[in-house]
């Protein structure tokens, strides 16, 4: 296994290369046609058979072993945030209001190294790597309606070959370089999207009482959705219920016809989803029609909760032990709030999702993801590498 930690620290300038230049060019969900550009003849230089423009821009390549076996996917997102950069970087954002502020560039030169080194090693292969580049992993929809993971699915990416297992990775700014969080069981919540519209009458400011205001309607809906996960949800079961923005009115002396919120739902475990999902619908009707108002509820399935599978995950975090055994796993206690469409695949085959320390205080590389100071050690990038094509292997023997 120390073979790959070693060939992973020798193309490290290939893969920070890689990834300095496509957090430069960054392209948003469904819009990912460079950065695809470029993965597609770097895995079709390694001679894989590679497929073009699943889900608009997504890629797939084979890699197919010495020996038979099953189908191990490894998943990689390519796609940037509509935020403006302001790390400074040498190698910022050339493109406003696009930046990779989520570590998806890493991700991609990440998947690229990996698929240099196992290449260089697959006659021992017992089986075949299905190495998927997606698209829009960050909530986008695309023209059918679909986020990316389930585009692709929609698409067959799980079959032609049939998957067997799944394996992905996210770079962790919330944590120190170093650090390795490989759990089993739920790791990342399932998420849901709401809009909601709450429908009034118009008046002069100055005449509230010819009004029905959907702005004071709309503030006792938001006061009355905090009660949703303090009084109503396990304390020990976590949930968020976040109203996210507001949008009402125009003018000063006008009381609008309508206000719109929207927002999101986030839960790990189906039942606690099921109650907050029910008293969410039953205080946004109930309270808007106390007000006097009408209202319109939106509410979309983003995705569901990340859950790694126990045998595989076990499987991973064996192969971390033996590549850096001075590193103290993360094993089953780190959960994050955060949603990842990479559910949508693990609900189908049994994976493994973990995370690997991103951040160095020290360099002021500390922001959070989707902060416009986002960036991360570079360091992480052939430990991230080793640690991903040495699971494969592992998988695969």
């Amino acid at each position: 296994m120390l073979i790959y930690k070693k060939r992973a620290e020798e193309l490290f300038v290939y893969t920070q290369t890689m990834r300095r230049d496509f957090h430069k060019h960054p392209e948003l969900g469904f819009q990912e046609v460079r950065t695809a550009g470029i993965v597609a003849n770097e895995m079709r230089e390694l001679g894989l058979e590679t497929t073009t423009g699943i889900a608009e821009t997504g890629v797939v390549s084979l890699l197919e072993g010495g020996k038979p076996g099953p189908v191990l996917l490894l998943r990689f997102d390519m796609d940037a945030l509509p935020i403006d950069e302001e790390t400074g970087a040498e190698y910022a954002s050339t493109t406003p209001n696009t930046m990779h502020a989520c570590g998806h560039d890493g991700h991609v030169a990440i998947g690229l190294t990996v698929a240099k080194m196992l290449n260089e090693v697959r006659d021992d292969l017992a089986g075949t790597v299905k190495f998927v580049f997606q698209p829009a992993e960050e909530g986008v929809i695309g023209q059918k309606g679909m986020g990316g993971a389930e585009q692709m699915m929609d698409e067959g990416v799980l079959s032609n070959p049939k998957v067997d297992y799944a394996l992905s990775l996210h770079l962790w700014n919330s944590k120190p370089l170093g650090w390795l969080g490989i759990g089993t069981g739920p790791q990342m919540a399932g998420a849901e999207y709401f809009k909601i519209t709450v429908y009034g009458k118009g008046a002069h400011a100055a005449m509230p009482q010819a009004s029905v205001d959907p702005i004071l309607a709309a503030s006792q809906i938001v006061n009355a959705l905090q009660g949703v996960v303090a009084r109503n949800v396990d304390p020990l079961k976590p949930a968020v219920l976040t109203v996210a923005s507001i949008q009402g009115g125009e003018a000063f002396n006008v009381i609008p016809q309508k206000v719109e919120m929207t927002g999101t739902i986030r839960t790990f475990d189906p039942d606690v989803r099921e109650t907050v999902v029910q008293r969410f619908e039953e205080i946004v009707k109930n309270t808007a029609s106390a007000m006097g108002s009408t209202v319109d509820l939106e509410l979309k399935r983003i995705s569901p909760a990340v859950i790694n599978e126990k045998n595989i995950s076990e499987s991973v975090q064996a192969t971390a032990r033996m590549l850096y055994p001075e590193t103290e796993i993360d094993t089953g206690y780190y959960l994050t709030m955060a949603a990842e469409d990479m559910a949508f695949m693990m609900e189908k085959v049994p994976g493994c999702y973990f995370f690997l320390g991103s951040a160095n205080p020290e360099k002021g590389l500390d922001f959070d993801h989707h902060h416009p100071k986002f960036d991360f050690d570079e360091a992480v990038l052939p430990r991230a590498a080793a640690l991903m094509a040495a699971a494969a292997a592992d998988i695969l023997k």
